[in-house]
Order: structure tokens, then sequence, then C-alpha cells
């Protein structure tokens, strides 16, 4: 079983790399051809972060693992909640006053709502994705709105709008040739490293005599929370809490509705009753704890960030158990 385990981490090393390379790739060629920054980074740069949990969901359903799909999307947001917010809380406090992240949240809070309707109907079908998606459009236009107001209002470029060095990945010294190289590596990556996640997941299921649901919300979905925990740390130790809870928000709202809606294409996803009993409501818990500091301005202490780890790790101990 060892090398499954060492399979499992070889194909979360290529997911990230290759997300990563994904995601430079098409930010500069989409600036190259002249594609609004703004545009380039409320559209391409988060679905190209949240291409390395698309690619394993996808790859569940066509091997017909469903716990694992849905696994990575559920686990993934409570650990984005309780893990990459708690861990960094732990090293400094992060000040989610200096931020106003109310209308996001709400937002988020909304999508977590409508995805756990649709999955009281038992099945996710493609029809259900498709309104996932048409959701995800909504928030999309939003969040253009908003920052094309924001910016007029200010008369001033805006973070991740205007500048595209701003934007994660931008780099306007890169040739059309090391484009195209980042491009070719992700395409080829992201497949290779679901594949390698996906099986060697599977067959350490089979081995522990667990069920695919466990080791989704446990070894793959703490994996692929890993890249969000690292933009947490450097944003919290930067001091930019907008950045910290924006990372966590944004990434919940995606995982929710363009990862289960673009799945949902591959074949229907069945609701594994044990999630549906216990870690569907977990991650609405998660998600409500949040509630005074985005709305009340609490600081998230080292207490808090105490608080959030324990019950992180409390919570992976009964999936574990159960």
């Amino acid at each position: 079983m060892a090398i499954q385990f060492m399979y499992a981490a070889l194909g979360l090393a290529l997911l990230v790399l290759a997300g990563d390379s994904l995601v430079k790739g098409a930010v500069n060629l989409s600036l190259r051809l002249g594609v609004p920054a703004l545009i380039v980074g409320l559209t391409i740069v988060a679905f190209g972060t949240s291409a390395p949990e698309l690619l394993v969901s996808i790859q569940a359903v066509l091997r017909d693992s469903p716990g694992i799909a849905l696994g990575n999307v559920v686990g993934s947001n409570i650990a984005n909640v309780l893990m990459v917010l708690g861990l960094p809380a732990l090293i400094v406090a992060i000040r989610t006053d200096e931020c106003d992240t109310r209308r996001t949240y709400g937002l988020m809070l909304g999508a977590t709502v409508f995805f756990l309707a649709i999955s009281l109907t038992g099945t996710i079908t493609w029809v259900h994705g498709l309104g996932l998606l048409l959701v995800l459009g909504f928030v999309l236009a939003d969040a253009f709105l908003t920052a094309r107001n924001h910016r007029r209002a200010n008369g001033a470029r805006v973070a991740a709008g205007d500048d595209p060095e701003e934007i994660e990945g931008a780099d306007p010294g890169l040739g059309w040739q090391k484009i195209l190289v980042y491009l070719v590596l992700g395409l080829i990556g992201l497949p290779l490293g679901a594949d390698l996640l996906v099986d060697s997941s599977i067959e350490i299921a089979r081995a522990l005599n667990v069920s695919d649901t466990v080791i989704g919300l446990t070894l793959v979905a703490v994996g692929t929370s890993l890249p969000e925990l690292a933009t947490t740390v450097v944003a919290a130790l930067r001091r930019q809490a907008d950045v910290a809870l924006g990372n966590v928000i944004g990434s919940n709202m995606f995982n929710l509705l363009a990862i289960v809606g673009i799945a949902s294409f591959f074949g229907n996803i069945p609701i594994p009753a044990e999630m549906l009993r216990f870690d569907f409501w977990v991650m609405l818990g998660a998600t409500l704890l949040l509630v005074p500091f985005v709305f009340r301005g609490w600081p998230l202490t080292r207490v808090w960030g105490a608080i959030f780890t324990a019950l992180f790790v409390l919570y992976i101990a009964l999936v574990v158990m159960t």
C-alpha cells in the first residue's frame, strides 16, 4: 500500500505544478490577445486555480467513484474554513475588520444552501449541474460589475482588475514560446495527476477497507486544499486579510458551483448517504462559523485559529472512525 500513497503524493504534486503552469500560460496568453485584465482576474485565474479539483472530480465520476468526486469538494470546503484559515491564524492574527467580504460571503452562503437543496434529491444530474453553472454565471457577472463600478468610483486601478502585474501568474515579459510550454505542461500534467490521484485513492480505500467517500473527504480533500493553505499563510503574514478570507470564500464557491456543475455533465453523481447525514451539514456549519468574522469584524486570533484547527482534527477523526 505504500506504493499507492507514493502515487497519490505524485498525483497531488503533478496537479499543483500543472495547475500553476496552466494558470500562468492562460493568463499571459489572454493578456497578449488583448483580453482585459479585469476579465482575466475574474475568470481565467479563478477557473485555473480550481483546475486540479475539477480534474479529480471528473476522473472520479468517470470511474464511478462519486464518494471521491463529492468528498473532494465537500471536504475541501470544510478544510478551507477550518484548516486553511485556522493554521495561518495560529501564526499571526487575521484582522478581518480590515476588509469587507460581506457581499461575497453572502453569495457563498447562498451557493452552499442551493447545493444542499439539490443534494437532497439524492442524485446530481446534468440538469442540476446546469443550475449550478447558471448561479456561477450570476456570481461572475456580479463580481465583474462590482469591480467595474469600484474602478469607476475611485478613478484608479484596482487590484487584479486593471494592472496585469497584480494578477496571479502574469508576466509581461513572457515570450510566446514560454507561454506555449506552460500551456502544454499544464494540459498534460493535470489529467495525468488527476488519474494518478484518483486511481491510487481508490486502491488505498480498498486496501484499508474504507469507502472512497472517506478517502475523498480526507486524503484527496486535504491534498487539493494545500495550494489555498500556502496562499493564505503568505497573505496572513503580509497582513492581507482581504486576500486570506477572499481566497477561501472564492475557492468554496467555485468548488460547489463550477466543479460539481461541470463534473455532472460527465455522469450522474449519486449522493452517498453518509455524506448527506453528516458531512454536508458540517460544511454548512463551517460556513456559518465565519458569520461573526465577516459581519462583526471579529479578528481571527490565535485562540480562534486553535479552535478552528481542533475542530478540523476532530472532524477528520470522526470521518475515519465512523
